[in-house]
């Protein structure tokens, strides 16, 4: 087995499938242990990642490009990241999530994600998503709690 590190007192192990790569089962546990998927069952998480891809990424490698247009949504299995665009950036980990902004508005993006480590992420489909938005309400609301911060950091620094 292979133990996925997920926060700095958090370990989850995830079975390794026989085939060498993941399937959608091995990752309804681990992301069931993320805040922003608290409240949403188990079934409903296997639901939601059966389209999902895994996707590895060497340190160094640009992830998203702020000029793409984007119909994914991003989980950190493991591994960290850096978000810049033109005002700000921040450094994401395990657990993390990026990309919510263009499955919301369908538009390009603003943000480029470049990978700091090695990482894994679970790439979600928007329109899966988007189901498991209008289904879950809590989940709709921790996106828009986590982007509410956000949001006021940029407004204060554009009017100084």
């Amino acid at each position: 087995m292979e133990t996925l590190e997920l926060k700095a007192w958090t370990r989850v192990r995830v079975p390794k499938p026989r085939s060498g790569r993941p399937i959608p089962a091995d990752w309804v546990a681990v992301l069931s242990t993320f805040p922003l998927f608290t409240g949403v069952t188990k079934r409903r998480l296997r639901k939601l990642v059966r389209r999902a891809t895994h996707r590895v990424f060497a340190a160094g490698d640009t992830i998203i490009s702020g000029v793409e247009y984007g119909s994914h949504l991003y989980v950190i299995l493991d591994g960290s990241v850096e978000a810049s665009s033109r005002h700000a950036a921040r450094r994401l980990r395990a657990g993390d999530y990026f990309g919510e902004l263009s499955w919301i508005d369908g538009r390009p993006r603003l943000t480029t994600v470049v990978a700091l480590t090695d990482v894994e992420l679970v790439e979600l489909p928007s329109r899966s998503v988007l189901k498991l938005a209008r289904d879950h309400p809590a989940f709709t609301l921790r996106i828009f709690k986590d982007l509410t911060p956000r949001f006021h950091r940029l407004q204060t620094e554009g009017t100084g």
